[in-house]
């Protein structure tokens, strides 16, 4: 048996591994939902003036917290 999955090699696969195969064989929208939660919530624009202005207003931590 081949699995559609790329990342599937040969040997034991677990009850739960061949639920979610199915799973996601019959629901290819849930990977697509997936993508779009990751993008959301992860790969957000990023304005780099004002990332280097927040890194020049920063107070430098110390080596150690518990001075």
């Amino acid at each position: 048996m081949t699995h559609p999955l790329p990342y599937r090699r040969g040997g034991y696969v677990s009850e739960f591994t061949r639920f979610i195969d199915g799973y996601l064989r019959d629901h290819p929208e849930a990977q697509t939902s997936q993508r779009l939660g990751w993008r959301i919530y992860w790969e957000r624009p990023v304005n780099f003036d004002e990332w280097r202005r927040t890194e020049r207003d920063s107070v430098p931590e110390p080596p150690y917290h518990y001075d």
